[in-house]
């Protein structure tokens, strides 16, 4: 039996009785079934989300989902709700593993991929969750069934650093906010097999809350399997005017994922993998003090310290530039035709007699973050009128030390594999070199945010940050990594909303964010040093700093079309420029790609939802549209690039669309509660073609629309106890998310003789059908 099933299956004896035990005297969890769910009327608009206002005074779009959302089919998944539920967001699976979506809203990514531009700031419990070596999101660090909401809103500089696009807040439970005992398990395809649990109890002044999973799945593809360990805790106290958390969090994941694989290859075998391995594992762990004290009845004052540890370990087998020197001297050489050396210095050798050879791309980030928040609410009334202002300071610290090497070996021919020796290369002044390098960060942040209402249906906001961010880099190695960067700018915003009817509020705002070079791009920004696709570093100049101009208009509302039924609807436009947008381009040297400023971007669009609500149905129905174009001239190497030139250089032109965005999307869903004791549901999500990676010039065809269905069903035995099912892409729809190019003809490939298309792509599951059972105590 597999370990984690072992593990999974002793959860469930030794944590049945202890919970039967915690729970005797706390109430039953609330049942998610289909009810009439409360309408959520406060959004939250800093960091730190006690300081929400309502939603008909924020002028932007905004989204909220609760817990409830994030388990409807019986499974908590928290990144695959939000791509459910909201318009503008869509993921694909880059890294080819499930539990590692690159996450898209409005054109804007949050990824745990470096080398990804990360457009949006995620924050949990306060804490800025953007990794502070790349502004990375590791969505496999987040327990899903510890969530209590989520909101995503627009460009906002109040979020400080990567709030280009927007936004995403993530609050997690605790002992007040959940009350009784829960535990879940459930399995099904792919070798899929997880277990969940949950307790809340809150006792006058004190409470206490705890969440834990435990997830394997073995994986449809070749070497995809993903192994899943989280815990978190919080301990409060509050009396009639403060109130104290003190919470912990824990994960260890080991993620395998195949990536892209070229065309011919899935067609000969959908689960393929291209070239391997491709592992990442992550550590982490964070423990945080947060307080509120009420000054007096309109002014609170919030605050939060912390500190984590993350700890992340990456490999990836690769397509190498190495092969036998034409000299005749029994080397390896590049394709430039520089020798190969070893780190004694000495030249490395053909050492297989020539060939396949393959390099293992090996990269460890270890960080640690510390930093602290402060702000105050005050809602005294202004001129007479209603008014909230709130005021706050923040530090984002961190030290990190990366090291990163590239090791030469042989290539297995039937898995595409990398085999020994594994003789690490180290070519001083050349591309390719071991890298040791320690980073300090540090990003201060002083903002504020008034919303004013001039009338009880006129509301004006106005905003505002200071972003300070310094990045220190110390070469350990020699000098080529050391160097200092600092960046600093104030970001506005301004906006109104007009509830001009019961049913209808109309906003428009204008909005300023901005983003600083990340310590992995500064470490990357040299065209002449180019750094592997694993990720590690060879110079340091300068990049400049990201700046995003966003304009948002649009009209929302609710309605009752019939007795007991509530209609949500909306409309928004977006329009953001970018300049000095960051991109991670190609390099001519296979297998390599630097950062560099590429002008101005643009990302604009149109959202339009609905969602129905009545005690026995939900329903939602949305659309949207996403146009993302370079609007600057530049030329990149894109050597796989069938249409590229001579020189393998593509030539990307002003209104060229960004690759990997679909610009057409359309969502379904509906939730129908059948008996009191059975509910079905089913989703529905189209999205259109897309351009492949390394096509940025549009030369050629794009990425295959789809539409997936999937169904959920639940039916609860007992009032403590419920089993569901989910059947994802129940049509086994043959569908694609992401797409590049790869260097097919160098490899050999078993089931291909002869392949050549460098189109890659990195297919969706197939048909995939689970099940599971819930208890509550």
């Amino acid at each position: 039996m597999h370990q984690p099933t072992r593990l999974a299956l002793l959860a469930i004896g030794v944590t049945l009785p202890a919970l039967a035990a915690l729970a005797q005297d706390t109430p039953p969890a609330t049942e998610p079934g289909v009810v009439n769910l409360p309408q959520i009327d406060v959004v939250g608009t800093t960091p730190l989300l006690g300081s929400g206002v309502a939603r008909d005074q924020v002028p932007a779009e905004t989204h909220v989902l609760t817990g409830r959302d994030i388990v409807r089919t019986g499974i908590p998944q928290a990144v695959k709700s939000l791509e459910d539920n909201i318009p503008g967001v869509n993921l694909n699976a880059a890294a080819g593993n499930p539990y590692q979506p690159n996450l898209l809203y409005h054109g804007f990514e949050a990824s745990p991929l470096q080398g990804t531009p990360q457009g949006i700031a995620v924050y949990v419990n306060g804490v800025r969750f953007n990794q502070a070596f790349g502004d990375t999101v590791n969505w496999d660090l987040i327990p899903d069934v510890a969530i209590d909401t989520m909101n995503l809103v627009g460009s906002n500089p109040v979020f400080g650093l990567n709030a280009l696009g927007g936004a995403l807040s993530v609050q997690l439970k605790n002992g007040f906010t959940y009350q009784g005992a829960e535990f879940r398990m459930f399995g099904g395809s792919f070798g899929q097999l997880g277990t969940t649990l949950q307790y809340g109890r809150g006792n006058g002044h004190n409470a206490a809350y705890i969440a834990a999973s435990v997830q394997h799945q073995g994986g449809w593809r070749d070497l995809q399997s993903s192994d899943l360990y989280q815990v978190y805790g919080d301990i409060g106290w509050r009396s009639d005017r403060a109130e104290v958390h003190l919470n912990v969090e824990g994960a260890n994941t080991a993620l395998k994922g195949p990536g892209t694989a070229p065309v011919e290859l899935l067609n000969a075998d959908r689960a393929a993998q291209f070239t391997a391995p491709n592992a990442i594992h992550n550590t982490y762990a964070l423990v945080s003090l947060s307080g509120t004290l009420a000054v007096s009845d309109t002014t609170l004052l919030q605050g939060i310290v912390y500190y984590d540890s993350f700890l992340q370990r990456v490999m990836n087998g690769n397509v190498t530039d190495f092969t036998p020197c034409n000299d005749g001297s029994g080397n390896l050489c590049d394709s430039s035709g520089a020798v190969a050396t070893s780190r004694a210095g000495t030249p490395i050798p053909a050492f297989l007699n020539g060939g396949p050879y393959s390099q293992l791309d090996s990269q460890t980030t270890n960080t640690n973050g510390y930093g602290a928040s402060l702000q105050a609410t005050n809602r005294n009334e202004l001129f007479g009128q209603a008014n909230q202002f709130v005021a706050g300071l923040s530090f984002d610290g961190s030290h990190t030390t990366f090291d990163g090497n590239t090791q030469i070996g042989g290539l297995d021919l039937d898995s595409r594999a990398f085999i020994g020796p594994g003789i690490v290369v180290d070519q001083p002044g050349g591309p390719i070199t071991p890298v040791r390098t320690n980073v300090t960060t540090a990003y201060y942040g002083a903002f504020f945010t008034d919303t004013f209402s001039i009338t009880p249906r006129l509301a004006l906001n106005v905003a505002g940050r200071f972003n300070a961010a310094q990045v220190d880099l110390s070469d350990q190695n020699g000098t080529a990594l050391t160097g200092n960067h600092s960046y600093n700018r104030f970001n506005p915003s301004a906006g109104l909303t007009w509830k001009a009817l019961p049913w209808l509020t109309l906003y428009a705002s204008y909005a300023e964010a901005n983003r600083a070079p990340t310590p992995a791009e500064l470490s990357c920004a040299s065209a002449a040093s180019p750094c592997s696709l694993a990720n590690f570093f060879v110079g340091d100049p300068s990049l400049k700093q990201v700046v995003a101009h966003t304009v948002e208009a649009g009209l929302r509302g609710s309605l009752a079309p019939v007795e007991d039924a509530n209609l949500n609807w909306y409309l928004g436009y977006f329009h953001t420029s970018l300049s000095d947008d960051i991109l991670f381009v190609n390099s001519p040297i296979q297998g390599r790609a630097f950062f560099t400023n590429v002008g101005t971007t643009v990302r604009q669009g149109i959202d339009v939802g609905a969602r129905l609500t009545t005690p026995r149905l939900q329903a939602w129905a949305n659309f949207a549209w996403v146009d993302a174009t370079f609007q600057s001239p530049f030329v990149e190497s894109s050597q796989n690039n069938p249409a590229a030139d001579a020189s393998g250089n593509i030539f990307v032109r002003p209104g060229n669309r960004l690759p990997g965005i679909p610009p057409y999307q359309v969502k379904l869903g509906v939730n129908y509660r059948v008996t009191d004791a059975w509910t079905i549901g089913a989703t529905a999500i189209g999205a259109s073609g897309q351009f492949l990676f390394g096509d940025e010039a549009n030369l050629t065809r794009k990425l295959p629309a789809y539409v997936v269905l999937n169904l959920n069903t639940s039916y609860s035995l007992t009032r403590n106890i419920q089993v569901f099912a989910t059947a994802q892409n129940i049509t086994s729809a043959k569908y694609d998310t992401y797409g590049t190019f790869s260097p097919t003809s160098s490899v050999p490939i078993v089931q291909v003789p002869g392949a050549t298309n460098p189109r890659s792509y990195s297919p969706a599951a197939p048909v995939g059908i689970f099940a599971g059972v819930r208890v509550t105590l």
